[in-house]
């Protein structure tokens, strides 16, 4: 199984957003059962639901985040995962500093997707929706090359 983490600062918006859209890719490519995805935050707080607002975003493309509860990041989250994507430079740092050998598999979601750009944090500017619009072209462009590196992993597993 290919597992994928998204890790964002409190994983109540930008991790659990850009976790449903890969989920949701996944499904259609039939590779559902062949991956986990799962989001992180880097702050404080556990068990909190994802924002109303970033709900709403989502469920206006028919994607869900109910039942989601925030956890906060630690190092076997990290040694766990197969990829590490994260919002910005500042998380991708953060994971780094907690688990240095992590570094051949952490991108920010940007530089995986080879935009570059960072996705912004919603709860500082109210753009909920275009935070959404972000991680749904972000998660156009990187979808297919995880899809591949699923396909691969279920291959390899297969001749192993």
């Amino acid at each position: 199984m290919f597992k994928v983490l998204f890790v964002c600062t409190g994983n109540t918006c930008r991790s659990p957003m850009a976790a449903a859209f890969l989920k949701d890719k996944l499904a259609k490519e039939g590779l559902a059962e062949k991956a986990a995805v799962e989001s992180r935050g880097i702050g404080l707080c556990s068990g909190k639901p994802a924002t109303p607002e970033a709900a709403a975003a989502m469920a206006a493309r028919g994607l869900s985040l109910d039942g989601h509860r925030s956890r906060r990041l630690t190092y076997g989250d990290i040694a766990d995962a197969d990829l590490v994507l994260t919002m910005d430079c500042d998380h991708k740092a953060w994971v780094l500093a907690l688990s240095p050998e992590a570094a051949p598999k952490t991108f920010t979601l940007g530089e995986y997707a080879g935009t570059g750009e960072e996705v912004s944090d919603p709860m500082f500017d109210g753009q909920y929706e275009a935070c959404a619009a972000c991680l749904e072209k972000l998660l156009g462009l990187a979808g297919e090359k995880i899809a591949e590196q699923c396909r691969k992993t279920i291959i390899d597993g297969e001749n192993a």
